[in-house]
């Protein structure tokens, strides 16, 4: 029989023996927590991992370009919702955006129905850059929780959306 105890078993097993007689200590509660808190720790990881030492293409770069690509259709923001969305300054986002635009990823235009608003849009690469990474993303993701199945990842859904639901 293998032992599938993880370090977060060892972590809960430490404040239990200290809380043993502490009805306040929920060790379950403890293990769900650290292990939901590792998981995104080991995702966000990952994913600066994919981005170390690429100049042409940052995760900031990624980060703004996917503000602006959960936008409602047609896909276009202002440089302020794109700050507020990403909560930089307004000059950090005109500086990510001059990047960006110097790249070919994004249009600047004028908004022709307030000429005093500019308009920010993907190009084709900007929208190619796009899926890219976030397809890459998406295999990192399925990699990590690989070893659950179709219906355990179903599981697990259910119950974090049911967590979610009660916080929300």
């Amino acid at each position: 029989m293998t032992d599938e105890r993880d370090g977060v078993d060892l972590h809960v097993a430490r404040w239990a023996a200290y809380w043993k007689d502490d009805p306040r200590f929920a060790p379950e509660v403890e293990g769900a927590l650290v292990r939901m808190n590792d998981i995104h720790k080991w995702a966000r990881r990952a994913d600066a991992a994919a981005f170390a030492g690429n100049e042409a293409f940052t995760m900031e770069d990624y980060k703004t370009l996917h503000a602006l690509m959960v936008q409602p259709h047609p896909m276009e923001a202002t440089p302020a919702q794109l700050a507020d969305a990403t909560h930089l300054t307004r000059a950090a986002m005109t500086s990510r955006l001059d990047r960006l635009e110097s790249s070919g990823l994004v249009t600047r235009q004028v908004d022709p129905a307030d000429r005093r608003r500019v308009l920010v849009r993907p190009t084709a690469a900007g929208r190619e850059a796009w899926n890219k990474h976030i397809f890459e993303g998406m295999a990192r993701d399925r990699q990590m929780l690989g070893a659950l199945s179709h219906d355990e990842l179903v599981q697990l859904n259910a119950l974090l959306r049911k967590v979610t639901k009660s916080i929300e």
